[in-house]
């Protein structure tokens, strides 16, 4: 017994047609208000609206200073600054670590600078209230 074998074709999509239609997205060669342009819109704004909910792009703000310090900005009538800082944002210690505990509160407010000179503002008791900080711009 003999079985008939028939070859059946699938219809051929033109090669040719499919890569002028790549190249035109990609070369963006179609006219405004042709469906083609209208696909390739839809595509961008897609991916500029959900692609942030996808792809994490790190791009959130950097918190310098998480606690709230009360600090007071004040001229000092020589074209510098005067930052009055809480004592509870020191711990205290050497003078090295009490300026970088400073510097540490002061830059966030107004950038990179360098602390010329500070001093210590006791109460009546002589309990430590704030610092009285000099500073320059660097």
């Amino acid at each position: 017994m003999q079985l008939n074998q028939t070859e059946t074709q699938a219809p051929s999509v033109p090669v040719a047609s499919v890569w002028h239609t790549i190249r035109g997205f990609i070369l963006w060669s179609y006219e405004r208000g042709t469906v083609q342009y209208d696909v390739m819109v839809t595509l961008i704004l897609l991916f500029v609206f959900f692609s942030p909910r996808v792809i994490d792009f790190n791009d959130h703000p950097v918190e310098r200073n998480p606690g709230s310090t009360g600090v007071v900005v004040s001229p000092d009538g020589n074209g510098g600054l005067v930052y009055q800082v809480d004592a509870k944002a020191v711990q205290g210690g050497s003078d090295s670590a009490v300026r970088s505990q400073l510097l540490r509160v002061i830059e966030p407010i107004s950038g990179e600078v360098t602390i010329t000179r500070y001093e210590a503002q006791p109460d009546r008791k002589g309990h430590l209230l704030t610092y009285k900080v000099w500073a320059e711009k660097r």
